[in-house]
């Protein structure tokens, strides 16, 4: 069980006083619902509901980035470089120009 849990209704996290969810539990989160984003998204969306309850002068933007917007955020690795490719392309070729030998 995590010590990163909601403490409210002031929606701080009970083991490090971030706003909750705080990247540990985000992290936590993505690992138990790796599976099931949608199960994900309903369970923060009832937090969401009730965070909106209790800090009633917050916007709706920053509890709804805070609550659900990260959850659609894939962490990615970095990208190789693409090297750029170094063949050379042919000059054009007009029908009626004649055949230039190669």
């Amino acid at each position: 069980m995590t010590t990163h849990g909601p403490v409210m209704p002031t929606w701080s996290c009970g083991g490090c006083d971030m706003p909750w969810p705080c990247p540990t539990r985000k992290r936590e989160l993505r690992a138990e619902y790796a599976d099931a984003p949608v199960s994900l998204a309903l369970y923060l969306g009832s937090y969401l509901v009730q965070a909106t309850e209790d800090m009633p002068w917050t916007p709706a933007g920053v509890l709804h980035h805070r609550f659900l917007g990260w959850t659609r955020q894939v962490e990615r690795p970095t990208p190789a470089v693409q090297q750029r490719s170094t063949a050379t392309v042919p000059a054009t070729w007009h029908r009626d120009e004649p055949e230039q030998p190669v």
